[in-house]
């Protein structure tokens, strides 16, 4: 009887590790592609920085540089919040990243049709 329940309870621990791996993998993944999202999307702001630069010279507003600094808070949330966040709160974060990259491909799409020649 006694080996029986000590068998069970070493399966239950076993499962209950197994889970807790399992989740800590599924949020260090989350943690990554959040990164790795927001590393694309200031390359591709760069980009866009240097387009608009390149069509409308260097006066006026800055978006891409207020795109910048709506990344630096992002990656400062994640420093000290990304722990505690669940996988949603996570999937949101990388969500809202690739919507920002999605607009600023609209834009450099609309720049490069307007610095195409009319036929």
């Amino acid at each position: 009887m006694n080996a029986l329940l000590l068998s069970c309870l070493l399966a239950a621990a076993v499962v209950l590790a197994y889970a807790l791996l399992a989740r800590r993998g599924r949020r260090q993944r989350a943690v990554r592609d959040i990164l790795d999202a927001a590393d694309a999307l200031e390359a591709r702001l760069r980009t866009a920085r240097d387009e608009i630069e390149a069509v409308a010279g260097t006066q006026g507003e800055d978006p891409v540089q207020d795109a910048l600094k709506e990344m630096l808070r992002q990656r400062l949330w994640l420093r000290d919040h990304g722990e505690a966040a669940s996988l949603a709160q996570l999937q949101e974060v990388r969500d809202g990243i690739e919507q920002a990259r999605q607009r600023i491909d609209r834009q450099l799409d609309r720049i490069e049709e307007a610095r195409a020649p009319t036929v």
